[in-house]
């Protein structure tokens, strides 16, 4: 039996996504879609993403979790990330193979933008990745690589703000958030973001 080709197994996922990252406000890449830079000039960010429904070929993703490591140097639109998945350790071989197609890039569809901006894909790590939801916060734990939570803003009423209708890359509606923890001990990297920009 032939193995399918990369970039043509049909591949969907369902969930949350959460992102904190080193703006001090909102994130401008959201609404500029890469075209502004970010606020501190160059993108530093981790990522979490709880996978509800999810398949790749044959392959069941429900259930897992993933974190990502992101530096951007400059605007995002003009590539030359350096990116890494940490896929949960939980994953079949099947799972984790698919995980890391789909976060490098390689299996194209809405992460597909990642095979041209990614200049260098620092690679995949099995970890035991936790994502939790108490309240309106959201945590993360990679091993002793991520530690972080984020929260949205409150808006009028208490209700979050969110940006709807956007053409970002991980869904149209975008809340706006802020982290309360944002640690990362990755890559020769020692980050601390508490208190930045966050989305959901």
């Amino acid at each position: 039996m032939a193995l399918d080709e990369v970039g043509t197994v049909p591949w969907t996922i369902k969930g949350e996504l959460i992102l904190n990252c080193n703006c001090t406000v909102f994130c401008p890449c959201v609404v500029s879609l890469g075209k502004h830079p970010p606020t501190e000039g160059h993108c530093q960010a981790w990522s979490g993403i709880r996978i509800d429904e999810g398949q790749y070929g044959d392959a069941d993703l429900s259930g897992l979790n993933v974190g990502l490591f992101l530096e951007i140097p400059g605007n995002m639109g003009r590539g030359n990330w350096k990116a890494a998945a940490f896929i949960d350790d939980r994953a079949s071989e099947e799972a984790y193979a698919g995980l890391v197609n789909i976060f490098s890039g390689a299996a194209r569809g809405s992460t597909g933008l990642f095979g041209m901006l990614v200049g260098e894909f620092l690679g995949a790590e099995r970890e035991q990745v936790v994502f939790e939801t108490e309240g309106n916060e959201r945590r993360l734990m990679v091993g002793k690589k991520i530690q972080g939570a984020v929260v949205p803003v409150e808006g009028k009423d208490g209700k979050d703000i969110v940006v709807t209708n956007t053409e970002y890359w991980m869904g149209p509606d975008i809340t706006v958030a802020q982290a309360t923890k944002g640690r990362v001990r990755a890559f020769g990297r020692v980050w601390d973001f508490e208190g930045r920009s966050a989305e959901i």
